[in-house]
This record gives C-alpha cells, sequence and structure tokens, in this order.
C-alpha cells in the first residue's frame, strides 16, 4: 500500500534537522557521558507544587473528557494573563487551549492557510516549522534574516515574497538565534501584513525569557489583533514541557474554528492537566522568572567566557534558552563543527543548517546544563575552534 505524499513529504525529502541529536542519544545509550547542549529542556524539571496540583486534580476526578477547546476556568486565566501583560483587550473567546505550542502551531496554518496556499516563514526557524506547515497542506517559503543584520528579519525581504502568500510565522524571542526581534522590525512586519493580507502566526512560547529590552507582541500594534495568531504555552515559562499545555490567542471567528479542529483531532487535554496549568499561572510573574533566571545567568556565564578570544563570535541573544554562535572562521560548516565537536570532545550542540540556510556556519547552544557542566562544555568547544585553521591563516 501507498503512503499519502502528505505524509511522506513532511521533512521535504531531506533529513529533519535532529541528525546530531540522534547521533548523541545513542552515544548515550552506548554508554558514553555526552553533554547534551542540543534541546530546550529544563534542567530542573516540573516544580513539585505544580506536579501535586495535578495529582490531587486528577484525585478530584479530573481525567474524563475536557472541552475540546479547553475548559472555562483555564482559557479565562489565559486571557487575564494576556490581557495584563499586552494591554489588548482578551476574553476567553479569544483563547483556543492546544496540547503545547506544536499543536497550535498546526491549528493555526490550518486557519490560515487553504491546501497549496504559500506560507510564508522567518529562516533560521524552529526545526519543526516547514513540516508543520507541509501537514497543514500549505507550502513552506523562508524569507532569511541575515547574519548581518544579527538575524534581525527585514520587512522589504519580506515584502518582496509576499505577493499571493497567506500567512508569516514569526519567534520572538527567537529560537534558534535568541535574538529578540525589535519594535522597529515588528512594526515594519505588521505594515506588510496589513498590506498584502497576511495572518500573523507570532510564537511566543519564549515571552518569560527576554534579557535585555522588553518583550513586544505584535497582536498589540495598530489594527493588527483581527489579523494576527499568538501561539504562547506553559512549556518554556514553567518548565512543563511534557505536559503539552498550550495556547492560541487570536480572533474569536478564527479561535471558534480552531476549536472544531480540535474536535476532529485532538480532543481535548486532559482535565487534572488543565487544572495544574491553572494552578502555574496563579504563580505569577515572580515564579516564571524564577524559572528564567538560569538562563539568563548562563547567557552572561558563556559571554564571558567567549571574552578575549576572536575565533568563535556570540550573536547577540536577548533572550530565549539558547545562544547562537558563528564558527565560520574555522573553515567548517555548523554541521561538521558540531559533528566534530560530537567526535572528539562528547559535547553535542545543533548546527546551524538544521534551522535552514541563514544560519549556515553557526551552532545552537541549549543553556540547558548546570553551570559548571555548560562552562567545561564551552571550554571543549573554544579548544576544538582554536584547533582548526582560520580563514585567515
Amino acid at each position: 500500500m501507498q503512503l499519502s505524499k502528505r505524509i511522506t513529504g513532511l521533512t521535504g525529502g531531506g533529513s529533519d534537522g535532529w541528525d546530531v541529536y540522534y547521533r548523541a542519544k545513542q552515544m548515550v545509550a552506548d554508554g558514553m557521558d555526552v553533554t547534551q547542549l542540543t534541546i530546550g529542556e529544563h534542567d530542573i524539571g516540573t516544580d513539585r507544587s505544580i506536579l501535586d496540583a495535578m495529582y490531587q486534580a486528577a484525585l478530584a476526578g479530573h481525567t474524563g473528557y475536557s472541552m475540546f477547546n479547553g475548559n472555562k476556568n483555564l482559557r479565562d486565566a489565559v486571557a487575564r494573563r494576556v490581557s495584563e501583560r499586552t494591554g489588548v483587550k482578551t476574553t476567553p473567546d479569544n483563547v483556543l487551549v492546544t496540547p503545547g505550542g506544536q499543536s497550535a502551531l498546526f491549528a493555526t496554518h490550518n486557519a490560515a492557510c487553504d491546501q497549496g496556499d504559500t506560507a510564508l516563514l522567518i529562516d533560521p526557524y524552529y526545526a519543526t516549522y516547514t513540516g508543520t506547515i507541509r501537514g497543514a497542506g500549505a507550502v513552506p517559503i523562508a524569507v532569511e534574516a541575515r547574519a548581518d543584520r544579527l538575524f534581525q528579519p527585514d520587512p522589504a525581504d519580506i515584502a518582496a515574497m509576499a505577493n499571493g502568500a497567506s500567512s508569516l510565522l514569526i519567534n520572538s524571542p527567537n529560537n534558534p538565534t535568541g535574538v529578540v526581534y525589535s519594535g522597529e522590525t515588528l512594526q515594519g512586519i505588521a505594515r506588510v501584513c496589513q498590506a498584502h493580507g497576511l495572518w500573523l502566526i507570532s510564537d511566543e512560547v519564549y515571552d518569560t525569557q527576554v534579557w535585555s529590552g522588553d518583550h513586544l507582541t505584535p497582536r498589540a500594534l495598530p489594527e493588527m489583533a483581527a489579523q494576527t495568531l499568538v501561539i504562547g504555552s506553559l512549556s518554556k515559562s514553567h518548565a512543563m514541557t511534557g505536559s503539552r499545555l498550550g495556547w492560541v490567542v487570536g480572533p474569536e471567528e478564527a479561535i471558534y474554528h480552531m476549536g472544531t479542529l480540535a474536535t476532529h483531532t485532538t480532543y481535548g487535554i486532559p482535565g487534572f492537566i488543565q487544572e495544574a496549568g491553572c494552578f502555574a499561572l496563579a504563580q505569577g510573574e515572580a515564579f516564571e522568572a524564577q524559572v528564567a533566571a538560569p538562563f539568563r545567568r548562563r547567557r552572561d556565564l558563556v559571554l564571558g567566557l567567549l571574552a578575549g578570544q576572536t575565533t568563535v563570535r556570540a550573536i547577540p541573544a536577548d533572550g530565549a534558552m539558547y545562544i547562537m554562535l558563528d564558527i565560520r572562521t574555522t573553515g567548517l560548516s555548523g554541521e561538521a563543527f558540531a559533528n566534530r565537536l560530537l567526535e572528539t570532545h562528547q559535547v553535542a550542540v545543533m548546527p546551524g543548517e538544521s534551522f535552514g540556510k541563514a544560519a549556515a556556519g553557526h551552532i545552537r547552544v541549549a543553556l540547558t546544563v548546570a553551570d559548571e557542566r555548560l562552562a567545561d562544555a564551552i571550554g571543549h568547544l573554544l579548544s576544538l575552534a582554536g584547533d582548526l585553521p582560520r580563514e585567515s591563516r
């Protein structure tokens, strides 16, 4: 029997971008000690108080079917959070609860795109973006955010590719680069979306991890609430990656129809997890700052270790739990460098090429291990980079 082109073509016929990660996992399975700096997984785990709330909710009977679009109390909590932090009036009817941000990406592209439509996204992009767009039946077209602009997208580049497109996907704070899009960048993007009638899909799952400046949601820009779909999640803000609890915020009509999609796909999220989500959100900004603090500290640690050498250069990491490093002076691609680092020093990082073309010659380091182990890994990375011939030699 033949499988559908949609399911077999999710990766576009190439790698899914996770080859180094898979190699590192196999090395660990074979008994080797590998420092994993590949994925955005907190090293602290979900806080015990949230797990207790989840457990008590299950014991209280929240184990049956839940509302397919999310229980009212959780949609209320998300709406309050969004209203307070963005200044944009948001009601529960503007909120769809999803099984994590990944499901929200799928739902938003189903809402914004018909079969065969062009869906724009910014390169570098998170590794699942293109496959998610293909899974929704659309055609992903990448707009490069250039390294010489420190990976801030140029609205003019987006406008040049916007004719006939249905949507634009952006992500700030950004994974993989750690870049936070400036107000000027977001205002330019908003103008392009308005001029070309694009749905703007804004992935904001790292909104609590901003180290420099302030987080700005494009939904708060003039006239943009009607054409913006914002993706949020408790995965990064509350170290609840395995709980799979996210949301979409957008216009009521779009949320209503994405709720219908949920009825026919996810069929809702377990009630005891939603109750734990309500508890987590009620802990407030101080709790979220506590979860985020190690990543700010580790970013500063890495920047300090990079000072005084010129072989490896850091892209300004203003947010998120990653730092992107420019290793082009070594003469290796990001993929070749990452594989060499894994083979010779047992340190696993993600090649820039895993996230599109724009970050070729870069690597992404996840700040997700204890400070001492991270410092040791960066030392190995710099040692390898220093041993390789520079372009100027």
